[in-house]
């Protein structure tokens, strides 16, 4: 389990979550450009919706690893 504390001051977490705002971004202005007929356009901003969600899933990857070498560094020196 991630420390609440440490996970506000990551900024892997903070990278993420500007990734995902960003996805939402995209994904509402391809909605949009569906409604409006400009496919190519959506085409565009779903693909650039799914590269962020990509990039915030590396960054969530790397803070879980982070959190368990650390639970594992401190489990190794309580025996």
């Amino acid at each position: 389990m991630i420390n609440p504390e440490a996970a506000r001051r990551s900024p892997a977490l903070d990278q993420a979550a500007r990734e995902l705002q960003a996805a939402q971004h995209d994904a509402r202005v391809a909605f949009d450009c569906i409604a409006l007929g400009e496919l190519d356009r959506a085409h565009t901003h779903a693909l650039t919706a799914r590269v962020a969600v990509d990039a915030a899933v590396t960054a969530l990857m790397a803070v879980l690893a982070d959190a368990d070498a650390d639970a594992g560094s401190q489990g190794q020196g309580a025996r």
